[in-house]
């Protein structure tokens, strides 16, 4: 099940602070956090940027592992499609399914993590 929990913007607060100030607003100091808002904060970050480099590794073996693969294995490279190498084909279409994939799977992971610490 889906659920309907309200997307908020999140900006820096020195950005908040400029964006009210152009609409006319009337700008107040950055709020502050608090002890343990700080630290939860930073326990996601890490978090997160370690689910970051799980998918950054995922990148680089598609972006380089591929070439490698068809370099390494030459049969891959002699079937056609259309009159162009199936090779050439993988090169250039086939990172993009794979990246849109890890792209909403880091998502779905940071999400879950984010609720998971709401707990």
């Amino acid at each position: 099940m889906v659920s309907r929990a309200r997307r908020v913007t999140v900006t820096s607060p020195q950005t908040a602070v400029v964006l009210t100030a152009r609409r006319g607003g009337v700008s107040s100091p950055p709020p502050r956090l608090s002890a343990a808002e700080r630290d939860r904060a930073e326990r996601l970050r890490r978090a997160q940027l370690r689910l970051a480099l799980v998918g950054l590794t995922g990148l680089a073996l598609v972006l380089v592992g591929l070439p490698i693969l068809l370099d390494a294995v030459p049969e891959l490279i002699r079937p056609r499609l259309f009159g162009l190498p199936v090779s050439w084909l993988a090169v250039a279409v086939l990172p993009y399914p794979v990246l849109a994939l890890l792209a909403w799977r880091q998502l779905r992971r940071a999400e879950r993590l984010e609720r998971a610490d709401e707990l």
